[in-house]
């Protein structure tokens, strides 16, 4: 069977309703992992994600701010918890969908200053990565998991627009490279995006509102990432490639997001 997983940052999952219907109508995710839902649990449009065919939910709300959620055409068992947010933000949600365990994270961005002294959320967005490789390296690597969302670091020369400028930027610089590697070495994690679209090629999944034409300037960065463990490897390169892929189209919508979808194909 095919387990195709979407995940993407959907900046308010009330006002892209629409839009999200549209692409589960245009690319057939089994399972859709959204960040920055923007609403508490109560307030979710359960009807419409039914309506599409996704009627399996598993949501962590917030007033406003942050949220995750995961939609799913088959059922969602539940998945232990992973307590790695030291501010109790609603920025984790996960489950198992036809064996797969699926962990959907919306990382914090980090502020402006890359300097975890002075910088309170640099230094949040730091701790998260350690808890979480942490919690990872005691896993094993055999067990099918799928590491998936807004992660908000572009991890590689060839996922910015410029390295050299990129470098001194938060999402870019050296120390969260190397906590982003420290997160992918602790259960050898394979980037999906990256295996289907090899370096030097560029690849991006987010752009700037602040562009009038995101493609004239394309000024992107790669935050949304599907990782995933060995264990799911043969079900990833079951055909031979990897079929993944970002959808840059859907920021040429009406009223998009800053971030586009993100799929990948399992074999399961």
């Amino acid at each position: 069977m095919r387990l195709r997983l979407c995940t993407w940052n959907v900046n308010s999952v009330r006002l892209r309703v629409e839009q999200i219907a549209r692409l589960v109508d245009e690319q057939a995710p089994d399972v859709l992992c959204m960040q920055e839902i923007k609403c508490q649990e109560g307030e979710f449009p359960r009807e419409a994600f039914a309506a599409v065919g996704l009627p399996h939910l598993k949501i962590a709300g917030q007033k406003g701010w942050h949220g995750v959620a995961i939609a799913s055409r088959l059922p969602i068992e539940d998945a232990a918890p992973l307590d790695v947010c030291r501010e109790k933000h609603a920025r984790c949600v996960g489950g198992k969908v036809a064996g797969v365990e699926i962990q959907n994270f919306y990382i914090p961005a980090g502020g402006d200053i890359p300097d975890r002294e002075i910088n309170p959320k640099f230094d949040h967005k730091l701790d998260f990565f350690e808890k979480l490789t942490a919690e990872f390296a005691r896993r094993d690597p055999k067990a099918p998991l799928a590491v998936v969302g807004d992660l908000n670091v572009a991890p590689g020369e060839f996922d910015v627009w410029s390295h050299k400028q990129m470098s001194k930027i938060v999402s870019h610089t050296p120390i969260e490279l190397e906590a982003f590697a420290k997160l992918k070495a602790s259960l050898d994690f394979i980037d999906l995006p990256r295996e289907a679209v090899p370096e030097p090629e560029k690849l991006f999944s987010w752009w700037s509102y602040r562009a009038a034409d995101f493609r004239k300037s394309n000024r992107g960065l790669r935050l949304d990432h599907i990782l995933v463990t060995p264990g799911l490897r043969e079900a990833a390169f079951r055909t031979g490639a990897v079929s993944s892929r970002v959808h840059d189209d859907v920021r040429e919508w009406t009223r998009p997001s800053d971030h586009a979808p993100v799929t990948a194909d399992l074999a399961v």
